[in-house]
């Protein structure tokens, strides 16, 4: 765990959880969000519509721009393209810096679990076995060929302090991010002062 002061967190007013695909950024969120009692955004769920069409590119930059007008939230999702309307108004990005091989074995037990169970994500649509194995937009693909990449973009900005108003909490494993769920659980309830200031 990098860039973490235990004693204190950093502002957990409004997080941003980054990653690459496949590292459980929504899982993470999700559990933020609920044990700080903040709403929780997830830009996948805004971007695609039925039948994996994305969203017109300005209607989604609309509806960002008003899900994170909010004064407290936890959003989960990269999405490059927006981060001009998202870091900015952030207080903390959260990244879950994993290895490869855990991210790429995630993905495949996660998108295999989805394909079995026909499980429905975002607008109703569904992973298919032809879309994971058979097809150039397979998760798995995108998996292997923007982890290195979004590595590398997230080191340079956290270590350039791109956005230096930000607080960069890094996890490298998920006992790591797990312990600190479990941690701030503990202070949550005694005390969300000191994580989510005002």
């Amino acid at each position: 765990m990098k860039n973490t002061k235990v004693e204190g967190v950093a502002d957990l007013t409004r997080a941003v959880v980054i990653g690459t695909s496949g590292s459980g950024k929504t899982t993470f969120a999700r559990a933020l969000a609920s044990m700080l009692g903040v709403p929780h955004i997830e830009l996948d769920s805004i971007h695609w519509l039925p039948g994996w069409t994305p969203r017109d590119h300005d209607e989604l930059r609309g509806l960002v721009k008003e899900a994170v007008s909010h004064d407290r939230w936890v959003l989960d999702g990269n999405y490059r393209g927006l981060r001009d309307l998202i870091w900015p108004r952030a207080t903390a990005i959260i990244w879950l810096n994993y290895p490869f091989s855990l991210v790429f074995w995630r993905s495949l037990r996660r998108t295999l679990k989805r394909i079995v169970q026909r499980q429905e994500l975002y607008s109703g649509n569904r992973e298919s076995f032809r879309q994971t194995f058979l097809s150039r937009n397979s998760p798995l693909w995108w998996v292997i060929t923007t982890y290195p990449r979004r590595r590398r973009d997230y080191r340079a900005l956290s270590d350039k302090g791109v956005f230096p108003h930000l607080s960069w909490i890094e996890f490298q494993s998920r006992d790591q991010a797990e312990a600190f769920l479990a941690w701030l659980g503990g202070t949550a309830r005694q005390d969300l002062s000191q994580v989510m200031p005002g």
